[in-house]
């Protein structure tokens, strides 16, 4: 199993198509904070949910320059008509062989009502403007998450 990475570890560089099919590279974002939510699935209840809250902070994100992006399994074309139901306006990445996800720690055994499963653990990283993690919340709960986000950004952002 896949081991998590720790809050002071530098996140690991990456690769992954996004919902545009275009090349998004992590360190690219170096310069600003950065947002990884890893979700289990397109347009399901709980993903979408996360997304669209994280769609709906925008406003609250970019007072602390944030860069935002949501990871899961499914394709780019998944990703691509994810976006366009519910307008979301960050980068949407297929990590379609899970390799980053494993990478991360997301990418993990399950256990729902006894039956055991592999597939990503919604759990969000955030990352400093150097690509550091400063936090990791490794089993997320959708209702008030994007709070607990935009707490932890500003706290980066009073120092």
């Amino acid at each position: 199993m896949s081991e998590w990475l720790v809050e002071g570890d530098t996140a690991p560089d990456f690769e992954l198509r996004d919902d545009k099919n275009k090349i998004f590279k992590l360190s690219d974002c170096l310069g600003k904070p950065v947002v990884i939510f890893f979700y289990p699935k397109d347009d399901t209840p709980g993903c979408t949910k996360e997304a669209c809250s994280f769609r709906d902070a925008a406003s609250e994100l970019s007072k602390s320059n944030a860069v935002v992006v949501g990871i899961s399994g499914d394709s780019v074309q998944s990703h691509e008509k994810f976006r366009d139901k519910y307008t979301l306006n960050f980068p949407l990445l297929a990590d379609v062989d899970n390799r980053v996800s494993t990478q991360y720690g997301a990418y993990r055994e399950k256990n729902m009502y006894g039956k055991k499963s592999m597939g990503i653990q919604r759990s969000t990283y955030i990352l400093d403007a150097t690509g550091k993690i400063i936090k990791l919340f490794k089993r997320v709960s959708v209702d008030g998450h994007d709070q607990q986000v935009l707490d932890v950004l500003s706290t980066l952002a009073s120092k």
